[in-house]
């Protein structure tokens, strides 16, 4: 069966889409020059795929992603601005489905021959610290899975930090940028998810959580939408209270 893209939701007026999307779409579709606001409609996992999952990768899934896909297997929503008398797209949410919530891997990072090795880029002098939690190794100390390529301007990851077997409570959510660095996002998926939703899929928006900040293009593709809206931190949100209190 494949995907389906719903109609522009009108307020979202499915109950669980208006659950998924923290009334999110409400404020979009209020919002001046925002146009095609469109949630691709996936059906929730089977419990079955879940265990599939857990036993395939030998890691025990947390109880808010497991809670996530038992809603929605995946999640995808898109927004775009229009601009004089042409549609822009601006905005894309994206979880990937059970299937796509794959291990990140030599292959799956690189496909030049004599790429250097994932372990040539361990880097072990930068380590935890009061305000850093201990960076994801691309060893078997970590087991690294893909939530999300950020349409190839780096990955959000959810990582189990101590290696296989893998136990639900000791996982992070990670951002890898396209340089290979590691970025603390959050803790929980849950935080994580209101976090995305928060900053509205904005491109490159993860690259708030870096010491870079959001590059120049980013920041122009901003200007083309309404301050209006909820307005978002391009310096370093982390510890903001403001986000609406969800839970899976």
């Amino acid at each position: 069966m494949e995907e389906k893209a719903s109609p522009p939701p009108q307020g979202c007026s499915k109950p669980h889409l208006e659950k998924l999307t923290l009334g999110i779409t409400r404020i979009l579709e209020s919002s001046p020059g925002v146009t095609e606001v469109t949630i691709i409609e996936k059906p929730p996992a089977e419990r079955h795929m879940i265990s599939s999952w857990e036993q395939k990768n030998n890691c025990v899934m947390p109880e808010d992603v497991k809670n996530f896909y038992l809603m929605t297997n995946g999640f995808h929503m898109t927004w775009s601005v229009k601009l004089d008398e042409h549609i822009i797209p601006l905005g894309s949410m994206a979880i990937n489905s059970i299937s796509k919530l794959t291990q990140l891997t030599q292959s799956s990072m690189y496909s030049l021959p004599n790429a250097p090795t994932l372990a040539d880029l361990e880097d072990d002098t930068h380590e935890a610290s009061d305000d850093q939690p201990e960076k994801p190794h691309f060893d078997s100390r970590s087991v690294i899975f893909e939530l999300d390529s950020c349409n190839g301007n780096g990955k959000v990851c959810l990582v189990y930090k101590s290696g296989k077997p893998a136990l639900a409570e000791d996982t992070e959510i990670w951002f890898l940028d396209r340089a290979l660095y590691w970025h603390f996002l959050t803790d929980t998926f849950t935080a994580y998810y209101r976090l995305l939703i928060t900053h509205l899929g904005l491109p490159q928006w993860q690259y708030a959580f870096t010491n870079y900040g959001i590059s120049p293009q980013a920041k122009a593709l901003l200007g083309l939408f309404d301050g209006s809206s909820p307005s978002v931190d391009l310096n370093n949100p982390r510890g903001r209270a403001a986000i609406q209190s969800r839970r899976f």
